[in-house]
């Protein structure tokens, strides 16, 4: 009785500090916070509304989707503890020693909102900002800090998406195209299903694609109201981590909330790096037709912008003072997936010069053809990777195994006239629309039962057109 006293005195101590900008108005109520937001479901996805002060925002997130951030953390838990062996305690702790202290407020608060939130709605002890920030750096304290940590006695992090960005002459109306498909595990990925409109009380409107408890899209489409389109695949064999720096989930969410061009956008990525999470940033600026890919490694970082042209993302590093330097990369390996890719777009791209529009996009994210064995074939060297059909996985990173529950399990594509009124198009599971059957999986592969509570089906899906709600 004394625990749950004291649990709903720290949810009313939430609710009035929600409100603590506007010391002369009356606290708002449960009902109040949550007046503003909604939340709706279509062809696999969940999109939600949030709008508010960073607190409110965070207690809406985590209010509406308080039974999904619950199931992800328990897939977080199966995840990490398969890919690093170690146990979640590790990641709550690490996470929030390591990253807590450079948080600006403004996340503190929507972090700590989304706790609030959560147990507001399931009841207090179900999760703590602990849960919450180790969420929020899956895509770097698993993956790049502990790597770090064991001094890389472990493979490097796994190759996340394939995307591009092309305009000019190269588009059928001259101006940007841009999309991305999400590679993930998939007992992650099938929970990378949720679309956010968020309408903070500063900077730009933002819509994009996340991990329910994520103030931040993760595998990163986003597009904001001044006109920027923000995406992203790693960069492989990476090494590298800064643990007195900023997380990239701070920066990455911050970038995209805050800038209003490419430079803006480029200088928060860059500022105060932690290494964590090292990406090939593919840009877009609405407003001027210009496209840019940034290469953001811990100790270089390199630009390249066009206004006529395209940049393509598929896990390899161009610039060859980063490969050299941060990287274990070996860009003449044909059996490196990466540099299959690569050529793939490069084939893509050029035989289709002057038409890339939006349609042709989603194909390119469904693209199957294996450039390594020449001939269509869903596997580790195809755009819509499908390792869970490939007899071997990515040599020198961590989904090395053969028949690795991985691949492409969601993409994105939009162009200027659909990002001018923020709109994207989604398909959730295999862009290419074929479905994984989890228990078919498991019969098949029983080595990789340790995922067999939250590993669930990835149905066949159609493209979806989402926009602000």
């Amino acid at each position: 009785m004394r625990q749950k006293i004291f649990s709903a005195l720290l949810i009313s101590c939430f609710l009035v500090s929600c409100t603590s900008h506007y010391p002369k108005k009356t606290p708002l109520s449960q009902e109040q916070i949550l007046a503003k937001s909604s939340r709706t479901e279509k062809y696999g996805w969940i999109q939600i509304h949030l709008e508010g002060t960073p607190g409110v925002i965070g207690f809406q997130h985590g209010y509406l989707l308080a039974n999904e951030i619950i199931d992800l953390r328990g897939a977080m838990e199966v995840r990490n503890r398969q890919m690093t062996h170690r146990d979640w305690e590790f990641y709550r702790n690490e996470s929030y020693r390591i990253l807590w202290h450079n948080i600006p407020v403004e996340y503190r608060e929507e972090l700590t909102g989304i706790s609030a939130g959560v147990n507001a709605r399931l009841g207090e002890g179900k999760i703590d900002i602990k849960d919450v920030v180790a969420m929020n750096s899956i895509c770097e304290i698993p993956d790049y800090y502990v790597p770090w940590l064991d001094k890389q006695a472990k493979p490097s992090p796994p190759e996340h998406c394939s995307a591009f960005a092309a305009t000019g002459s190269w588009t059928k109306d001259g101006k940007i195209v841009i999309a991305h498909n999400n590679w993930s595990e998939y007992l992650i990925g099938e929970r990378w299903n949720i679309i956010m409109d968020i309408v903070p009380e500063k900077g730009n409107r933002i819509i994009m694609d996340a991990l329910p408890g994520l103030i931040h899209s993760g595998d990163d489409f986003n597009i904001n109201s001044a006109g920027v389109i923000l995406t992203e695949t790693t960069i492989s064999g990476f090494k590298g981590f800064d643990t007195t720096q900023v997380a990239e989930f701070v920066r990455a969410r911050q970038s995209i909330q805050y800038s209003s061009s490419i430079d803006q956008c480029v200088a928060l990525l860059v500022e105060r790096n932690n290494g964590g999470y090292a990406n090939a940033w593919i840009l877009g600026d609405n407003k001027t037709g210009e496209i840019a890919r940034l290469e953001l490694g811990l100790k270089n970082h390199f630009l390249e912008r066009t206004t006529d042209g395209y940049f393509t993302g598929a896990n390899f590093p161009v610039n060859e003072k980063i490969q050299k330097e941060e990287t274990s990369f070996d860009p003449t390996s044909p059996d490196q997936s990466s540099n299959m890719r690569r050529q793939r777009w490069e084939v893509l791209m050029k035989d289709n010069k002057g038409k890339i529009d939006i349609e042709s996009a989603k194909s390119f994210m469904g693209d199957h053809f294996d450039t390594r064995r020449n001939k269509v074939n869903a596997g580790r060297f195809s755009l819509c990777g499908h390792l869970d059909e490939d007899e071997a996985g990515i040599p020198g990173v961590s989904w090395d195994a053969a028949y690795f529950a991985a691949g492409a399990v969601q993409a994105k594509a939009t162009d200027s006239n659909l990002a001018s009124k923020m709109q994207f198009w989604a398909i959730m599971g295999h862009p290419c629309g074929e479905s994984f059957i989890a228990k078919k999986f498991l019969d098949a592969h029983p080595e990789y039962n340790v995922q067999k509570d939250f590993l669930r089906d990835m149905p066949g899906n159609v493209w979806t057109l989402f926009e602000k709600r």
